[in-house]
């Protein structure tokens, strides 16, 4: 695909004839020279209305595509993101063209000229190279048959081939990706997730050998494979086996072993594309790339060489920042300026297969007479690491592997003196680092485009120009967080810092319709003793309230009524999953998970989940909170299954909400010999304690019944070890994206004073806390921090001891099973139907294959082979309700407000329930054939792209 526009031809009155810039390469660097170019042209004035008038800038790309974002090309394996960067309109300036799928084979030094394929010569003033890098294969006997995880097109062909590779095989497809490093992690978690049997093959001991030292790499390690990628390390692949026919059997390794294979992808390093450079005669770097200097000139007149082809003193460099920096270097020079290269910044913060890694500085400690402060916890695959100078004082770098939340804090610091001792910001151990204080104006605050933390303060007061005053705008005039994004929150907390600074108020809105923040909605609705959004919403909000203020008024009113969270027309505030008391999963089945408090279960009990999971055909699955979930349920078969399991004594687990979910515990001192107290029989009190109780967000809490932690109760929201004079508590952990040791609030604790303890904190937070704010996030922010909470907690400070106490007795003496209480009432029931006008039928969206014994949902393939057959079986077995189709007034796609209506939305009609004493004969025919709007058309909270819920009784709610 082109995307040109004619560059300007002739001189502009006052400027003379525009200098002619042309690049090679349409990759992220060149975008950024582009940038740059239109920027600086801006800046000078030296522009038309269209663009640049002293330079053309005609970039010239092998790829048929604008340039894109390759560090986030992980995105594109699942799911068909558009990675083109920045504002495609720069490409529309006058003076600006790109022209895709254009290869150029030759360079002319002399006659300044470069000629295409297509035999087109094109003559320059300026030559910049940004033909960055490929992908390298390894010299072994059938290398050919591999693939490489490079380009939009590699990505998507793998997307594509383990698709008909199962299709094929009829399994999952196994797959061997060669390389330990950043793209080669990045390529076996993405094929994971796309369903296939990962094996990762690295020549080093450990992953990412280049970047982490061995501590760190073995953290990654345990943390890749438990994921289910298998690591094949210390070896090297000497040949890609393969049929007579061609077919990709396997790789044989260097330790003589051999791994069976389906596909095999190359993922060892880059290849600097300096071949246009060397057929010219341009100096080239001892490992290859275009020699340049500071000033990114190379060897010739009027040629440049940006980003991964160019070699600075005998280094060529992958990462973004440096690219940037030449594209910007270059950029300047061709205005007139002397910008140089300000060396190479390789820090790296990355979420590799879903882990955090970051390094920086000499994060391998090679600087003499260094100090390394480690916290390595290899267990849960936790590795942190601080290198400072010999006085740990200053810093010079770090490594950090599953919680990498140090990261932001210190980079900025590199090379400066600490604020406090280097353990502290060690944030896996539990310790807690020094309240942020103002960073000086030259540390620079985001890597990627070198901005500084004075530039992002000067963009907010508007030193030079407007000021920008609100998180998006500050981005974009500063570029600060426009890249990869991990200097973001450190962006916003400046510029909420600069606000107060100039007492600007900064807002808190929980959203567009409500002005309050969530904690202080909670305290107005509680004060008032309001009982229903209708009432919120005319006291405090505008409008009819959205996806964001609905299901948090719902929560502040679960928390404060203890009603039934669907009563009361509090079922439309509701999520997906609250709504349906289950969770919602891929394929648009639900997931059932009974209670087992404390994971405590008699075998009759563990007898009806069997007997429940075989009747229903449910897959069958046992979690790290010591339940049992069972997956695969049709909406309409959620309440006989709850029908079965309460009579059998269970209760819902409340796994849809954000509540309690467990109290994980060791079998304590009841069996273990190292046990000193009753850590099953606490963990039980405390889960039939908080059962049911709406919060902010999830939490878990952990008993461990002696100090060797079996409940990993220090990864919890609230933690608790017991010690030989009573229970430890522990609170503000958490797992998940940011994981957090809980800190330790009060010692050696007998039950009631443990329990009244907690009661205060859960009730504290969840007053004060934030939309889908963890308690770990929430600790760190209140002012004081852990000192606060503790002062609160245990010490009375705001004298809210008694009333905190009396708010968790009223949730504990009014808590219902919402379950039970669903089985109780018709009405409620009438929720829980696929279709309306057949509730038996089976949903035909829901396609399932079995797997190990076990069904799982079907895959793209396997679906569409599927929906051939469930559709031309539909048109010839079913039979054609009595209920009316409206064809005149339907709106497409969407199920019409104010009557009662299926429970489906269908592709261009409205269908009408039939009256309830019209027995239903069958699933309403659109054109001889049932469509159902697919799971796959719905987006991630359960509706449709009109906004419409999916399910009968929340269209009746809305119609109310």
């Amino acid at each position: 695909m082109d995307h040109v526009t004619p560059a300007a031809a002739g001189p502009v009155e006052g400027l003379g004839t525009p200098r002619r810039v042309v690049v090679i390469g349409g990759g992220p660097a060149a975008h950024r020279f582009t940038e740059a170019m239109a920027a600086r042209a801006t800046a000078s004035g030296n522009t038309s209305a269209a663009g640049t008038l002293a330079h053309t800038v005609t970039v010239f790309g092998e790829e048929p595509h604008l340039p894109y974002d390759r560090v986030a090309l992980s995105r594109r394996l699942v799911d068909s993101e558009d990675l083109t960067l920045g504002d495609t309109t720069l490409w529309d300036a006058e003076a600006i063209s790109y022209r895709g799928g254009s290869t150029v084979v030759d360079l002319d030094t002399t006659a300044k000229a470069i000629t295409l394929a297509d035999g087109e010569r094109v003559p320059y003033d300026d030559l910049v190279f940004a033909t960055g890098s490929a992908a390298t294969r390894p010299p072994i006997p059938g290398a050919e048959a591999g693939h490489v995880y490079r380009t939009l097109e590699d990505v998507d062909f793998l997307v594509g081939e383990i698709a008909r590779l199962r299709e094929r095989l009829g399994r999952p497809a196994n797959v061997v990706v060669v390389g330990g490093g950043l793209l080669g992690l990045e390529a076996a978690g993405g094929l994971a997730r796309l369903g296939a049997a990962s094996t990762l093959v690295h020549s080093g001991t450990w992953l990412m050998s280049a970047q982490l030292d061995e501590g760190a790499g073995q953290a990654l390690g345990r943390l890749i494979g438990a994921q289910g990628i298998t690591l094949a390390l210390g070896t090297r692949p000497t040949e890609i086996l393969r049929s007579p026919t061609g077919r990709v059997l396997g790789v044989s390794l260097t330790n003589g072993s051999q791994l069976h294979a389906d596909l095999v992808v190359f993922s060892i390093g880059i290849t600097p594309r300096d071949e246009l450079a060397r057929a010219a005669g341009l100096e080239l770097g001892p490992r290859g790339g275009i020699v340049i200097g500071d000033d990114c000139r190379t060897s010739a007149d009027g040629i440049w060489a940006i980003g991964e082809v160019a070699s600075i003193n005998g280094v060529c460099v992958g990462l973004v920042a440096p690219a940037n920096a030449m594209a910007e270097v270059t950029a300047d020079r061709l205005h007139g300026g002397e910008a140089v290269f300000p060396g190479i910044d390789d820090a790296t913060k990355l979420k590799l297969s879903g882990v955090e890694v970051a390094s920086f500085g000499d994060a391998l400690g090679r600087t003499e007479h260094s100090l390394e402060v480690v916290y390595a916890d290899p267990a849960r695959g936790l590795y942190q690491k601080i290198v400072v100078t010999g006085d740990a004082k200053t810093l010079l770098g770090g490594i950090f592997v599953g919680d990498a939340s140090p990261f932001l804090s210190l980079r900025p610091l590199l090379g400066r003196e600490l604020p406090a001792e280097p353990g502290a910001y060690l944030s896996a151990a539990g310790a807690e680092p020094p309240a942020n204080s103002d960073l000086p104006d030259d540390v620079q605050l985001c890597s990627c485009n070198n901005v500084s933390v004075g530039a992002v303060r000067a963009a907010v007061r508007g030193d030079h120009g407007e000021a920008c005053t609100e998180l998006g705008p500050l981005k974009t005039c500063t570029r600060a967080g426009t890249q990869c994004g991990s200097c973001v929150p450190l962006v916003k907390k400046i510029l909420e810092t600069e606000l107060r600074k100039a007492g600007v108020e900064v807002s808190k809105a929980l959203c567009e319709h409500i002005a309050f923040s969530r904690s202080e909605l909670f305290e107005s609705v509680r004060i008032l003793q309001l009982t229903s959004f209708d009432d919120i919403m005319e006291r405090f909000g505008t409008g009819l309230g959205c996806d964001i203020c609905k299901p948090v008024i719902a929560s502040i009113l679960a928390s404060q009524t203890n009603g039934y969270v669907l009563d009361a027309g509090r079922g439309g505030l509701q999520d997906t999953n609250d709504r349906a008391l289950a969770n919602m999963q891929k394929d648009g089945s639900y997931s059932v998970v009974p209670r087992i408090p404390g994971g405590e279960i008699t075998p009759a009990k563990l007898k009806v989940i069997a007997e429940v999971a075989e009747q229903y055909n449910l897959y069958t699955k046992i979690t790290g909170g010591q339940r049992i979930d069972l997956f695969g349920a049709r909406l309409e078969q959620l309440p006989e299954i709850w029908t079965i399991l309460v009579d059998a004594g269970f209760e819902s687990g409340q796994a849809y909400g954000k509540s309690l979910r467990t109290v994980k515990s060791c079998v304590g001192s009841t069996w273990c010999r190292f046990g000193v107290q009753d850590a099953v029989s606490m963990a039980i009190q405390l889960e039939l304690r908080y059962r049911g109780l709406r919060s902010p967000h999830k939490f878990k809490l952990g008993v461990s019944g002696c100090a060797r932690e079996c409940a990993e109760a220090r990864g919890k929201d609230i933690g608790i070890i017991a010690t030989d004079a009573g229970w430890n508590l522990y609170v503000g952990g958490n797992g998940g994206y940011q994981p957090a040791h809980a800190q330790l609030l009060a010692q050696d604790l007998d039950d009631d004073t443990l329990i009244a303890y907690i009661d205060r904190y859960l009730m504290y937070y969840i007053r004060t806390g934030d939309r889908l704010q963890r308690t770990a996030r929430w600790q760190e922010e209140l002012p004081g921090g852990l000192e606060h909470v503790r002062e609160v907690v245990v010490n009375d400070s705001l004298g809210l001891a008694a009333e905190l106490e009396l708010a968790m007795a009223a949730h504990v003496g009014s808590y219902e099973d919402e379950w039970a209480a669903t089985l109780k009432d018709p009405e409620r029931l009438r929720r829980f139907r696929s279709f309306v006008n057949a509730p038996t039928t089976p949903d035909p969206a829901i396609v399932q294959i079995l797997e190990r014994g076990q069904p799982r949902p079907a895959w793209p393939g396997e679906r569409a082979a599927h929906a051939d057959a469930a559709l031309a079986d539909a048109a010839q077995t079913v039979t054609v309700q009595t209920g009316t189709v409206q064809t005149g007034t339907a709106q497409t796609g969407t199920v019409q407000t104010g009557t009662a209506q299926t429970g489906r939305d269908y592709f261009g009609v409205s269908v009408n329930e039939p009256d309830d004493s019209a027995p239903a004969t069958g699933p309403v025919l659109l054109s001889g054939v049932r469509i159902p709007l697919r799971p796959a058309d719905r987006n991630d909270t359960g509706r449709n792209d009109t906004g419409r819920h999916t399910t009968a009784q929340a269209a009746r709610e809305e119609g109310e």
